[in-house]
């Protein structure tokens, strides 16, 4: 029997997609993630490029639900992902607006094709030099890929803390919360490492993140509560 080929209509998936996520009665994450499940394996045998078209399309509308399940269904598309390089990274990180868009757009696709070796360094550095605050948090969240040993991630000190270096200095609240985040993440690997950044750059290092990286250090949490003595 001659095997037929699937037809994937962008369009028409474009459209089913928002009515559904629209139609939603919780718009939270397992629900979302339920219903990119669902998507997911309708689209295991189509063309990476249909995949991505439909995820650029969909990260176009607004909405923070559209960049989620876009940036989940790629995530999960082994040859779509794949494809994700710098020119591709740059075209689905276009329009992030907010913190919720960067860390979509930083932990499912520029972070792990960063930590595969898709993107090169200099491309990550180059947004920690970017004159969007949006560019340079996705930056310093990209390295959270590189060490979250639940997102996949094995180590990686070196990226890591050059990308840190880079924004030591940067006062944009979104930044500092992203490079307390970084160093965090990255304390979990390699203590040490980061120990010895927090004392090079002792004086230049916002004193958030000094706050909440030595808590991390010394309890192991990011804001600790404190513990009430009865007498």
């Amino acid at each position: 029997m001659k095997h037929v080929a699937k037809t994937f209509h962008i369009t028409d998936l474009e459209t089913e997609i928002s009515l559904r996520l629209e139609a939603l009665h919780e718009k939270r994450t397992a629900a979302i993630r339920s219903l990119r499940q669902e998507y997911s394996c309708r689209l295991n045998d189509a063309p990476a490029k249909t995949v991505l078209e439909l995820s650029r399309r969909l990260m176009e509308r607004s909405g923070a639900i559209y960049r989620f399940f876009a940036a989940e269904l790629i995530h999960h598309h082994n040859e779509a992902f794949r494809r994700v390089d710098a020119g591709e990274v740059k075209r689905l990180g276009k329009g992030m607006a907010s913190w919720g868009d960067v860390d979509i757009f930083a932990y499912y696709l520029s972070g792990p094709a960063w930590r595969n070796r898709q993107i090169p360094d200099r491309v990550v550095a180059g947004w920690a030099r970017d004159q969007s605050i949006w560019w340079r948090r996705a930056a310093l969240v990209s390295t959270v890929p590189l060490n979250s040993k639940a997102h996949g991630g094995t180590g990686d000190t070196v990226r890591t803390l050059k990308i840190c270096r880079l924004l030591v200095d940067d006062r944009e609240d979104m930044v500092v919360k992203a490079l307390s985040w970084a160093l965090r993440e990255l304390a979990k690997r390699d203590p040490a490492a980061v120990k010895e950044f927090m004392s090079e750059f002792d004086k230049r290092i916002a004193a958030r993140v000094k706050r909440e990286v030595n808590n991390k250090l010394t309890t192991g949490l990011k804001n600790p509560r404190q513990v009430r003595v009865i007498s």
